[in-house]
């Protein structure tokens, strides 16, 4: 049905080439030809999870999904924004649990009166959620308290970056391995029916990678100056309106697994994709600053950024921890995104250390 805004892509790439100054256009012939990009890599994942089941197809999804802010990020470190990475990695995370799981739940609660999902694998995810929150918070409050060089602050974040990464690969041996069942989701049964090709699957989930991938750099090179046009901070623009965009692909797929009563692969999409992001893309962003770039990063993120995602850190550990969801629980977890959001809006001094 979306397929025919993939003419958006040439015009797109030809606006760019041809009419750079032209921000607003930029920004809204890449952001048009994004959408059926995305309910490509949707209907792959889709695919991917009825062969190798729910945990499976939300990590591919969060992964594919999450290699588009990985390599704007490494671009803006090779430029030295330390400040805009930080904000677009504390935007992804905050936006991912309560704006893409609070959507989810939100459109699957409009459909189905009560979704069901498995709680423990839930609660695994949200403690790893919380254990990644503390790794933002103690940095910040070592350099606070003690006012610490940035060569001990290197050293520090250097550090954290490498137990994260071990834990990272240690929770997808647990969830992959060692106790796949707490995430096979309630549609496991149900795979024994026609299941499509692995193949085809993967190739469009490559290919629609590439494409978003490429769009995405197109349209963040556009959206500063057009928010600016606009009026809006670049703090607002780094926190939400770049994490939106840059969550496309995995909020429609999480919004339509969600509407088809597949929470399982709802919640594996939206809180795996922020667990990827603060365990994972965080810890190699810091560890690639080493070499990119005029100096290294460190993981003293600001004090409104930390606070930021602790709070929907909480609150997500609160929703989605009794194995149950309702579109109630995704007004909440979308109210606090907007509270947060306007906070931002008419206070971006909040993100100063």
């Amino acid at each position: 049905m979306l397929n025919w805004l993939l003419l958006f892509i040439p015009v797109a790439i030809g606006v760019e080439i041809f009419a750079p100054e032209r921000y607003l256009l930029v920004f809204a012939t890449s952001a048009l030809a994004i959408l059926p990009l995305a309910a490509w890599m949707g209907q792959a994942t889709e695919q991917l999870a009825e062969r190798m089941g729910e945990g499976v197809g939300g990590l591919l999804n969060a992964t594919f999904g999450n290699a588009t802010e990985l390599i704007i990020a490494l671009v803006a470190l090779q430029a030295g924004l330390h400040d805009v990475v930080k904000a677009s990695i504390a935007g992804s995370i905050v936006g991912n649990i309560l704006l893409v799981l609070g959507a989810a739940m939100l459109a699957g609660g409009l459909r189905h009166p009560e979704q069901h999902f498995n709680p423990a694998g839930a609660r695994s995810q949200a403690t790893m959620l919380t254990l990644a929150a503390i790794a933002l918070i103690l940095p910040a409050a070592f350099q606070v308290a003690t006012g610490a060089t940035a060569e001990s602050l290197g050293r520090l974040s250097v550090s954290i970056s490498l137990v994260l990464l071990v834990v990272y690969l240690l929770s997808l041996a647990f969830a992959l391995i060692t106790h796949p069942a707490l995430f096979a989701g309630s549609h496991a049964a149900e795979q024994a029916t026609a299941k499509p090709p692995i193949g085809r699957a993967a190739m469009m989930l490559g290919a629609a990678t590439v494409g978003v991938a490429w769009m995405s750099e197109i349209m963040v090179g556009a959206i500063e100056p057009t928010a600016h046009e606009l009026g809006l901070s670049n703090v607002f623009v780094g926190v939400f309106v770049v994490a939106i965009l840059g969550n496309a692909a995995e909020h429609a797929t999480a919004v339509t697994a969600a509407m088809k009563d597949r929470m399982d692969l709802a919640l594996s999409i939206a809180i795996g994709s922020s667990v990827q992001i603060a365990l994972f893309v965080a810890p190699v962003l810091v560890l690639a600053s080493l070499a990119l770039g005029p100096a290294p990063m460190d993981l003293a993120f600001p004090a409104g950024l930390v606070l930021t995602v602790l709070l929907a850190v909480l609150i997500t550990g609160q929703v989605a921890g009794d194995g149950r969801s309702d579109w109630l629980k995704g007004v909440q977890l979308l109210a606090v995104y907007l509270v947060l959001a306007l906070t931002f809006f008419f206070l971006p001094g909040v993100t100063s250390h």
